[in-house]
């Protein structure tokens, strides 16, 4: 594939935004916008969404997804403080958003502020900070189709509930035997501790820190894009009674996920105190890529 091909969305967050025309939320996080502003999104970046996900459904194969396993879980890439981390990730600035020249760090400021304002533990405040660390790949070198996206069971058939199924008959699983029948190399009921991911930020950045946040954290941080489930509940037959009680977690932390950006920055020199702290509480001092 071509660099073209390997990037139909102008900016990561067109991917958001399509988010938002699917999922409208009655309540909305941000105060700055309306949830009918969230759903104006034109037609031509609809086109480039759907331009993603023909590539991310035709290549995220159950072997793409051992193979980028294998290549990421061992993190050897980079080693940094966890403050240079954010200025690491910040080098995906958004250029192409007209509503928000917000950096990345400051989007995801914004999702902590929100859970810390509405009273939420400490913890789920740090999955605010960090669930889109995992946005580094692009980094790495990664295609957009293989960083953000709405993530699905691989190994197994394709729900139609998964947006745009019908660009999965492109993909090599689609037809293999093993993998195309609902339970695939799966028990029913298994748990998904069990079921293999589509490869992305979310499953990234839960094994970056697995060890170091409550298991209700670590749900919102791991299946956090797994829409298809949360939203969808597509994949019932899959998980255990553990997964649907820790996906309540997870419908929690949704909304503000999706709906608590807004262009106005956050003070920076007024929260650094309590973030350094809460960082320092639940990371080490250096994270590895």
């Amino acid at each position: 594939m071509n660099p073209i091909q390997n990037e139909p969305l102008k900016s990561l967050d067109e991917w958001e935004e399509d988010l938002l025309r699917r999922y409208p939320d009655p309540d909305t996080i941000a105060t700055s916008k309306s949830t009918e502003e969230y759903r104006n999104y034109e037609d031509p970046k609809r086109e480039t969404v759907k331009e993603f996900y023909r590539l991310n459904h035709t290549y995220q194969t159950y072997d793409f997804v051992r193979q980028k396993q294998a290549e990421y879980l061992k993190f050897d890439k980079k080693e940094m403080p966890v403050w240079a981390a954010f200025e690491f990730l910040n080098q995906l600035v958004d250029d192409s958003d007209p509503d928000t020249d917000l950096d990345q760090f400051q989007h995801l400021l914004q999702t902590s502020e929100a859970i810390r304002r509405d009273g939420h533990p400490d913890w789920m405040v740090m999955v605010g900070l960090l669930h889109d660390m995992g946005k580094v790949l692009c980094l790495f070198g990664e295609p957009q189709w293989a960083v953000v996206g709405d993530t699905f069971p691989v190994g197994c058939a394709y729900s139609d509930k998964i947006v745009y199924p019908e660009f999965f008959v492109k993909n090599p699983d689609y037809h293999n035997p093993e993998y195309n029948s609902k339970y695939g190399i799966y028990a029913p009921n298994c748990g998904l501790r069990n079921v293999d991911m589509s490869w992305g930020h979310d499953e990234y950045v839960y094994q970056m820190v697995k060890d170091r946040l409550p298991e209700p954290g670590l749900y919102m941080l791991r299946y956090h894009s797994f829409y298809a489930q949360h939203r969808e509940h597509a994949y019932d037959h899959l998980m255990d009674e553990h997964d649907h009680e820790h996906f309540k977690w997870v419908n929690l932390f949704n909304p503000y996920d999706l709906y608590s950006k807004n262009p106005t920055p956050p003070n920076w020199t007024e929260l650094r105190p309590y973030y350094e702290d809460l960082v320092a509480k639940y990371l080490p001092a250096t994270l590895k890529f």
